[in-house]
C-alpha cells in the first residue's frame, strides 16, 4: 500500500479555508432549507474569508440543530472542548458529502473513505488506481493507494454472509469489510472457526485478516434507549425513535426484543402497543404500532432527562462520532468503526449492522444511536461494559425504515408520509435513498451522496450535501 497526500502545510491551509467558508456560510444559513442536516461549527479569523460553498452552508446550517446533550457527551466521551465538539460535526458533514461524490467519480477503483484526528479534520480516500490521487487530492482529502476496491471486499463479506448460514460461527462472532485495513476482518475467539469460515466461503485469503478476540457479543435484552418498554411476555428493551406508517405511530426498535403480535407496555406500565414486524436473526430490526393514548415525537432521552432532537437519518461516515442513550447506562458517545458488519450471537448472525467504540450493557437493547441531530440506529448487541470500555452494534435506522415503509418522525414538522415531490420526477419525501441511487427533479437528475430518508424541503437542489448532478 501507498500513501500519497499533501504535505502538512497544505493540509492545513485546506483546513483553515475550509473552516473559514463555514464560518462565513452561518450568515446565510437562515436562507437554506436545510435543517438538520449533520452538525457544523463556527471558526473566526481576521483573514478574509473565502466564499463559502454550498457544502460549507449546508454544514454551517446544521450546527444550531444539534442538541446541547449530545455535544456535552461528545465532550466527555471523546475528550473534546465545546469548541472541537461542533468543529468535528462540520468536518464530518463535510467529509460524508465529498467521501459521496468522490465514490461516484471513482466508480470500480474507489475502496473506502473515513475521518480521522479529534475534530475529524482528515477525510482519506482509498483508490485502487494511482492515477486518481489529483483528484481525490482536489476535494481536500488525502489520497491512499491500496489493493483491493470496496466492491470486491464488500463480494468477499457477501460470500462469508452466505457460508455462515450452514456454518457454525459461534467462534468467529464477528466480520466486517475494515475500509482502513483494506480487509475484510474476521474477528474470533479460535482461529480455527475462522480459517473453517472462510475456507467454506471460499474467499480468497488474501482479502481477509483474522484478528483474535475474546469478545462474545450478545444482544442486550433488559434496556431502554429512550424510554423503557415492557413485553407482555415479560422483559424490557428501548425505545429508538419515534415512526409513523400513514396514520399510525409508534417506534422502532430491536428485532430480538420481541415478534410480530408481541404487546407492550411503557415506561408507565400503561399497555402501549403491539410489535407489527420484527426480523432477528438475519436483521434485527422491528417495530412497534403503539395505541391512541400514545403519541410520536421527535426526540430521544438525553443525559439528564433532557429532550434530544431528531432532525433526520443521514447516515455518518466510519470515523464519525456516535452518541447512544441507554437507561442502563445513560448517554454515551464514540466513533464509528465499521459498517456492513456482520456478527454472531448465540441465537445466529445478523448482517448489515455497525460496529462502534460506545459502551453498552444489558438493559441498553433497542436504544438509539444518534449523530449530531441525524438518527444512524437501534442498540443491537455487544461485549463490554460501559467501565473498562466496549464495542457495540447497532441496527441502522434507514433499513429498517425502508423495510417496513416507516416514517422517521423528525423536528422538520407534520409527518406528510411518503409522497411525490415532484410530479414530473422521481424524489419523493419519505423514500429512504441509499449512495449512488438516482432521481429525476424539475426534469434534472441527481445521484445520492449519502443514505438518508428524504424529508420535505431537502429537495435534491436544496440539498448539495445529500445529492449531487448526475
Amino acid at each position: 500500500m501507498q500513501l500519497r497526500h499533501s504535505s502538512p502545510t497544505q493540509d492545513g491551509r485546506k483546513v483553515l479555508r475550509r473552516a473559514q467558508a463555514a464560518g462565513a456560510a452561518l450568515a446565510a444559513a437562515g436562507a437554506l432549507v436545510l435543517a438538520g442536516l449533520p452538525g457544523s461549527a463556527v471558526a473566526q479569523s481576521d483573514s478574509p474569508s473565502p466564499s463559502p460553498t454550498p457544502r460549507d452552508a449546508a454544514a454551517a446550517a446544521a450546527v444550531e440543530r444539534t442538541s446541547p446533550a449530545v455535544l456535552k457527551a461528545m465532550q466527555r466521551d471523546l475528550g473534546l472542548t465545546a469548541a472541537q465538539a461542533k468543529a468535528r460535526l462540520v468536518n464530518e458533514a463535510e467529509a460524508g458529502a465529498a467521501g459521496g461524490a468522490l465514490r461516484s467519480a471513482l466508480g470500480r477503483d474507489f475502496a473506502g473513505a473515513w475521518v480521522t484526528g479529534a475534530t475529524s479534520a482528515t477525510l482519506t480516500v482509498a483508490t485502487t488506481d494511482a492515477r486518481d490521487v489529483a483528484a481525490i487530492e482536489a476535494e481536500g482529502a488525502r489520497a491512499l493507494v491500496v489493493r483491493h476496491s470496496l466492491g470486491q471486499l464488500d463480494a468477499a463479506k457477501a460470500k462469508l454472509d452466505r457460508a455462515a448460514k450452514s456454518t457454525r460461527t459461534a467462534d468467529a462472532p464477528v466480520w466486517f469489510v475494515d475500509v482502513k485495513s483494506n480487509a475484510v476482518v474476521v474477528k474470533a475467539v479460535k482461529g480455527a472457526a475462522a480459517h473453517k469460515l472462510v475456507k467454506a466461503a471460499k474467499v480468497d485469503r488474501g482479502l481477509v485478516e483474522v484478528q483474535r478476540t475474546a469478545e462474545r457479543p450478545r444482544p442486550f435484552y433488559d434496556i431502554v434507549g429512550g424510554e423503557a418498554y415492557y413485553m407482555g411476555s415479560g422483559g424490557r428493551c428501548s425505545v429508538g425513535f419515534s415512526v409513523t406508517q400513514g396514520a399510525t405511530q409508534g417506534f422502532a426498535t430491536a428485532g430480538h426484543c420481541g415478534r410480530a403480535g408481541t404487546t407492550t407496555r411503557g415506561v408507565n406500565q400503561q399497555a402501549q402497543g403491539t410489535f407489527r414486524g420484527s426480523i432477528f436473526p438475519g436483521r434485527d430490526m422491528a417495530w412497534v404500532a403503539t395505541n391512541a393514548q400514545w403519541t410520536a415525537t421527535p426526540y430521544v432521552k438525553g443525559s439528564g432527562g433532557q429532550r434530544v432532537s431528531v432532525a433526520g437519518s443521514t447516515q455518518s461516515p466510519v470515523g464519525g462520532s456516535i452518541c447512544r442513550s441507554g437507561s442502563t447506562t445513560g448517554w454515551h458517545c464514540g466513533t464509528i468503526s465499521q459498517h456492513n458488519t456482520s456478527v454472531t450471537y448465540p441465537e445466529g448472525t445478523i448482517s448489515g449492522v455497525t460496529r462502534t467504540t460506545v459502551c453498552a450493557e444489558p438493559g441498553d437493547s433497542g436504544g438509539s444511536y444518534i449523530s449530531g441531530s441525524q438518527a444512524q440506529g437501534v442498540t443491537s448487541g455487544g461485549s463490554g461494559n460501559c467501565r473498562s470500555g466496549g464495542t457495540t452494534f447497532h441496527q441502522p435506522i434507514n433499513p429498517l425504515l425502508q423495510q417496513y415503509q416507516l416514517t422517521l418522525k423528525t423536528t422538520g414538522g407534520q409527518d406528510p408520509g411518503p409522497g411525490p415531490g415532484d410530479p414530473t420526477g422521481t424524489w419523493a419525501a419519505g423514500s429512504v435513498y441509499s449512495a449512488g441511487d438516482t432521481v429525476t427533479y424539475n426534469g434534472a437528475t441527481y445521484r445520492c451522496l449519502q443514505p438518508h430518508q428524504a424529508q420535505p424541503g431537502w429537495e435534491p437542489p436544496n440539498t448539495p450535501a445529500l445529492w449531487e448532478a448526475a
